[in-house]
């Protein structure tokens, strides 16, 4: 027996060597990031290290990172006169992580000698090459640079990009696979303290995603989390479905009798898509791959809507004025299905603890699930959002899918994607200060500090910081068709109305390029509240419909309350945005605005206000017309009799006054009342005198 178990310890000691001497080199090349500065232990820390630890004994992690290195040859630290360089070159690699260009974007660099980066960077793969043809290179993308980076906007911010164009290049020429440390970390600037070296966690996400390139495992098979039962898809576009798996796996899915098949690309990413199709349902949805299948039912195809914005938005129905007569005659065979996102904290005033402070850096922020409606579902669901959809599948018989996605108190900027602020010279420095910025609301900036009390932290994430909700909830939806957007916002920005004058349209173009569609996007004006600026608020959201193409607004100034910025009244909001949307979406014959001021003319000692959008003009209450008032030359406001006369409003003012505006609802709680014969109100404006 002991000569047998001796026998069995010299095969093993053997096939340990032998295991040893056949490790796979692996060299990470690059500058400070892959070397781990500012790291406590670069040692055990960088993103080497950890990928040491990922990878195992068969394989053996060099880290070949030189502080400050520039891949350019004439740049200020070129790495081929590294002591790095050239132990990479003795280091006899199966495997180089080229990770390379974020010095090249200094100003000393890239201006001067960005013609030849492409040339220099195979002038490296070739030397690598030399010492070993069979060497396998990845080439990665650059991990970011964050705005508050010192250098950003003088240069190194569109630098930045043009170096990723010229890293994508390279691969593509060489045909090596490309891995991306810029989609994994840009939204993660918390894990950046000095905006451009990632910390233990940071270096952690870097090796393992490099892991998963390396061995191919990206933690197996995984359908994408918006595929479950009581899903709707949108009719008339390629249906996508998608998720994540191994690299090289097949994926089996089957769909309305329809069967596709995929390989999983070397990223670990799937997707399949299926000819578009016309509403109708339920279907089942079948996924297979290896041992996994996953069966999902009672699928529609239908119109798919995202519900977002702010408490307005949020607003459950339960709270509504018409919850009662909608809840106790609920019709749960309406073919509206409901993807509530929940929130992993409320914003409200309450310090949050670590667990919640860790989980919102996670952006493990939003979560839920298809569901059909029912007391609890509606009850819950955006008030808005629901008579929407209850109206448009009552009036089009299509399946409505309805997404809501909205966050109390939360500000613009939060729902617009980092590079669109970044490139933006009026928004950029929001992202570094926003906690200190006057752009951002006092009162909003006021509660994120009450929530963030406890963070330790100073990059400690919120919903109100600027791209957060885009990062944590709209990107996920990304590539998912949907039909358009219904949006309430704009409480937390009333501060300042040219600010988001200017906001409005780029969050508009952004998410349609996000999506790749020109959807519709229908959006509710303020309503009325003592507040100063929210007459010029709703002023300028009523003249971005002219500026944001294929969009519409729903007045909702009539149903305000004059104390609380929530006002009951839902339902009449729902369909107002539903109107909008069977008029210029679905293209029915119907009446879906109010009165539109066209022009105001004086006459003597009347001005004469004319209007589309009306056939008749009355009063809400059959009472006298409310609301108007005209501005002098010299400033001053001034109420005045309004009557209808010919389907005009006719205003009467002293001869001796020069009136330069005419001006509707422009009191913060205004009680104005003018309607047209679909009951529809006018909008708040303003209008010079021809």
């Amino acid at each position: 027996m002991k000569a047998f178990f001796g026998l069995i310890t010299g095969l093993t000691f053997l096939v340990s060597s032998y295991s040893c001497a056949q490790k796979i080199k692996v060299a990470c090349i690059g500058n400070s990031v892959t070397a781990g500065y500012l790291l406590a232990k670069p040692q055990q820390e960088s993103y080497p290290a950890q990928l040491q630890q990922l990878l195992g004994n068969r394989y053996l992690v060099g880290n070949f990172g030189h502080n400050g290195a520039t891949l350019l040859k004439k740049g200020h630290n070129p790495y081929f006169k590294t002591k790095e360089f050239n132990e990479a070159l003795n280091f006899c690699a199966d495997m180089a992580i080229i990770h390379l260009g974020l010095n090249d974007t200094d100003p000393r660099n890239w201006p001067n000698y960005k013609g030849d980066f492409q040339a220099d960077y195979q002038w490296l793969i070739d030397s690598l090459k030399k010492v070993n043809p069979k060497l396998k290179i990845y080439i990665c993308k650059l991990s970011p640079i964050f705005s508050g980076h010192p250098r950003f906007k003088s240069g190194t911010r569109d630098w930045y990009w043009q170096i990723q164009d010229k890293i994508e290049l390279v691969a593509k020429v060489n045909g090596f696979e490309l891995i991306d440390l810029n989609t994994t970390l840009n939204n993660r600037p918390e894990l950046f303290a000095d905006n451009l070296h990632p910390d233990v966690k940071g270096a952690g996400i870097i090796a393992k995603t490099v892991y998963g390139h390396v061995t191919g495992n990206f933690g197996g098979f995984k359908l994408n989390t918006l595929f479950t039962e009581h899903m709707v898809l949108q009719r008339d576009q390629p249906i996508p479905i998608y998720g994540t798996a191994n690299a090289g796996d097949l994926i089996e899915v089957q769909f309305n009798h329809i069967t596709q098949r995929v390989i999983t690309d070397r990223r670990g990413k799937w997707k399949v898509f299926f000819k578009p199709m016309k509403f109708g349902g339920p279907y089942a949805l079948k996924v297979k791959a290896d041992q996994h299948t996953v069966l999902i039912k009672d699928v529609m195809i239908g119109d798919v809507w995202l519900c977002s914005g702010q408490s307005n938005m949020a607003f459950p129905l339960k709270s509504s004025v018409t919850a009662q007569a909608t809840l106790s005659h609920l019709n749960k065979n309406l073919s509206i299905r409901l993807l509530k996102y929940n929130l992993l904290a409320e914003t409200d005033n309450i310090n949050w603890e670590e667990k919640t402070l860790n989980q919102v850096n996670e952006l493990n922020y939003f979560y839920g699930t298809w569901a059909k409606p029912d007391e609890n579902t509606v009850s819950n669901f955006s008030a808005v959002a629901y008579y929407f959809g209850e109206k448009v599948v009552s009036s089009t018989q299509i399946p409505i899918g309805l997404i809501q996605m909205a966050v109390g108190g939360s500000t613009l900027e939060s729902w617009m994607d980092r590079k669109t602020l970044e490139h933006d010279d009026l928004l950029v420095d929001l992202l570094a200060n926003w906690r200190k910025s006057d752009f951002m609301q006092d009162w909003a900036r006021g509660r994120a500090d009450v929530n963030l009390k406890n963070a330790v932290n100073p990059k400690q994430r919120h919903p109100y910081e600027p791209a957060y909700n885009y990062e944590a909830g709209i990107s996920n939806l990304i590539g998912f068709p949907i039909k358009g957007v219904i949006w309430y916002q704009g409480e937390s920005n009333a501060h300042n109305v040219e600010l988001y004058y200017h906001e409005f349209p780029l969050l508009v173009k952004s998410w349609r390029e996000k999506w790749n569609y020109n959807f519709p996007f229908y959006y509710v004006q303020l309503s009325s509240i003592d507040r100063p600026s929210w007459p010029y608020f709703r002023d300028a959201q009523r003249k971005l419909q002219a500026v944001v193409p294929n969009s519409g607004m729903a007045v909702s100034s009539d149903l305000g309350d004059s104390l609380n910025v929530h006002p009951t009244h839902k339902k009449e909001i729902g369909e107002r945005l539903a109107l909008l949307a069977l008029k210029n979406t679905y293209h029915k014959n119907i009446s879906a605005s109010g009165p539109v001021t066209i022009k105001a003319v004086r006459k003597h000692n009347t001005i004469v206000v004319n209007f589309s959008h009306a056939r008749k003009l009355m009063s809400s209450d059959d009472s006298d017309l409310k609301g108007f008032e005209v501005v002098d030359d010299k400033g001053k406001h001034f109420p005045v009799k309004a009557t209808i006369f010919n389907n005009e409003v006719h205003l009467i003012v002293p001869a001796q006054l020069k009136i330069k505006q005419v001006l509707y609802a422009w009191q913060a709680f205004t009680k104005a009342n003018l309607i047209n014969e679909a009951k529809l109100p006018a909008s708040t404006f303003s209008i010079s005198i021809n």
